[in-house]
């Protein structure tokens, strides 16, 4: 690919230990530790598990496809952001076209701290892995990529900003070093241009522990109604 960055990563003075996971009920779990944690993603989207469900229940072929479109942009990403040449006639039409419209804001992103590292906090109860944590813009963040169908506004993807504010509060427990920005970086379908959604996990700490107590409540109805 031509015009390809070379970005440069931070050899941080510690390794990110590996999690191991385990599904339950159709629900992801991190074993940390002597712990047993949720991951972010089924937490943060708790409330909307029952109408996903539902979608891929009634279209199963486009499910799929949106699975295999999210795990090919990502390694896509992850290969262009850890220098690898990319080839984007190996890939699918849809993916190359959503890296070229996402490389732009990709080419903001230096120093790389970390890509899909795992973290965890005893404080949340929470783990999961984290996109990528660099500079962007030159300013320290958290960065998620996504790729989407449709444009989205910001009332609909709320669930991304307590993500992301999960991941700032994980890596703050583990290396010490907080972090004050989040940048979800996002390739549609239907646009020619990507958006971008920026904000302060500060902002959004109310909601998570909103969404972290609501699962567990739900969680709670669950296993009282086994």
């Amino acid at each position: 690919m031509n015009m390809q960055k070379q970005f440069n990563h931070v050899k941080l003075p510690f390794d990110f230990e590996d999690i191991s996971t385990t599904n339950e009920n159709g629900q992801r779990f991190y074993l940390c530790e002597e712990d047993k944690y949720p991951s972010v993603t089924t937490v943060t989207g708790w409330k909307k598990r029952q109408f996903f469900a539902e979608w891929r229940k009634k279209n199963p072929k486009e499910s799929r496809r949106v699975l295999t479109r999210g795990n090919l942009l990502h390694e896509t990403i992850e290969d262009y952001l850890n220098n690898k040449e990319i080839n984007l006639l190996s890939t699918t039409p849809t993916v190359a076209s959503l890296f070229a419209q996402l490389k732009p804001e990709l080419d903001k992103i230096d120093n790389i701290l970390a890509l899909e590292v795992p973290l965890w906090s005893s404080t949340l109860g929470l783990a999961g892995r984290v996109d990528c944590v660099a500079e962007y813009n030159g300013e320290l963040s958290i960065i998620d990529f996504k790729g989407s169908t449709r444009l989205k506004r910001t009332g609909d993807i709320e669930n991304y900003f307590t993500q992301a504010t999960a991941y700032a509060i994980m890596w703050h427990e583990r290396t010490g070093r907080p972090i004050h920005k989040f940048n979800i970086l996002m390739a549609t379908e239907d646009s020619c241009t990507p958006q971008v959604f920026s904000g302060k996990p500060i902002d959004y700490v109310s909601n998570l522990y909103n969404a972290i107590k609501y699962y567990k409540k739900d969680m709670q109805k669950v296993l009282l109604n086994k």
